[in-house]
């Protein structure tokens, strides 16, 4: 194992950031932190970084207890939510940093940043000032930064919130591209559920500071272990046993809770139905609607073909379950 996280804890004051996470790490994978903001996933970054200490457990690297090991000696890269850029240095000489710090020669230097500026496509902008690039691009300087030291982990810290939609999902597949051509192994911390799905290998869902759940992307959300998961994951809509039966006539338990996910309900257009469309909001090749029975809301995401059928607010209609495989909850 590259890295080896045991029962680590962190304790600010009487809050406890972090609490006994463990966790392993294979070589070349790509692993992500996925929580709401405040569950411990940046401060065990920092922790992973050597930026912070815990207050008890131990990380290994390569087999080597990280205690001993300063923040520079680790060789892990940290790449930033807010790129930490040197604003008054062009392209090639923020890439190239790094490699300075270490002694290269300056044609090792040129090398080096000359094949990292290809790989994150940027090559062309080598002489630019940082200033003058857009935010995505901002994002590849600070990524190739990292990558020309070939660290033996990379650990990102949201690293594209602070690009518009278009370009997060652009940057996304430049660290997928990346990941797969290069094959450094990754912590990727993130509350962005479509990105820890689209990137990992396996996500750790983190809520107040502990992992309640580790798997693929697949299991996280086809197999959510608790409510919390599920609603997070796949914003779910949650049907109790009365419910269940009242709307689906699947049975369950007086202690357990019926989860469906949006998109696999689907609205049928009914003038005796008991629900009614009470928000429609249309997203391009999904359309997100909410219908109400006046005592349940149910949120349902349908996909969008051009000349098919958009329902209106106020519609009377039903709903029922499409490609649906049972998934059963503890209330």
């Amino acid at each position: 194992m590259i890295l080896s996280v045991k029962n680590i804890s962190k304790q600010f004051g009487n809050q406890k950031a972090v609490d006994g996470v463990s966790f392993d790490l294979r070589r070349g994978e790509f692993f992500s932190l996925l929580g709401p903001s405040g569950c411990g996933k940046t401060t065990l970054l920092r922790i992973i970084a050597g930026l912070e200490r815990p207050t008890s457990g131990t990380i290994e690297l390569n087999g080597t207890d990280a205690e001993v090991l300063t923040p520079q000696n680790r060789n892990v890269g940290v790449v930033f939510q807010n790129y930490a850029l040197f604003p008054n240095m062009t392209v090639f000489r923020n890439v190239a940093y790094g490699l300075e710090v270490r002694k290269f020669s300056p044609s090792e230097i040129r090398r080096k940043v000359g094949e990292v500026l290809e790989k994150v496509r940027i090559s062309h902008k080598s002489d630019s000032n940082v200033t003058m690039l857009s935010g995505g691009e901002q994002q590849r300087v600070s990524l190739a930064r990292v990558i020309v030291t070939e660290p033996d982990l990379l650990l990102f810290d949201e690293p594209l919130s602070n690009l518009d939609y278009s370009l997060r999902l652009e940057a996304r597949n430049e660290i997928k591209r990346l990941q797969r051509e290069i094959g450094i192994t990754s912590v990727y911390v993130t509350h962005d559920q479509s990105e820890a799905l689209a990137l990992s290998d396996r996500i750790a869902v983190m809520n107040s500071g502990r992992i309640i759940q580790t798997g693929s992307p697949e299991e996280i959300y086809l197999r959510p272990a608790t409510k919390f998961i599920a609603e997070f994951i796949g914003h779910s809509n949650f049907f109790n046993s009365t419910e269940s039966a009242k709307y689906f006539d699947i049975g369950i338990s007086g202690e357990e809770l019926l989860s469906v996910f949006p998109e696999e309900l689907e609205l049928v257009t009914d003038e005796r139905g008991t629900f009614e469309v009470t928000d429609v909001q249309f997203g391009g090749a999904m359309i997100e609607y909410k219908a109400s029975d006046g005592s349940k809301e149910v949120s349902i995401i349908s996909q969008f073909r051009n000349g098919g059928k958009i329902f209106r607010t106020g519609d009377r209609v039903s709903i029922r379950t499409v490609n649906y495989s049972k998934r059963v909850l503890a209330e």
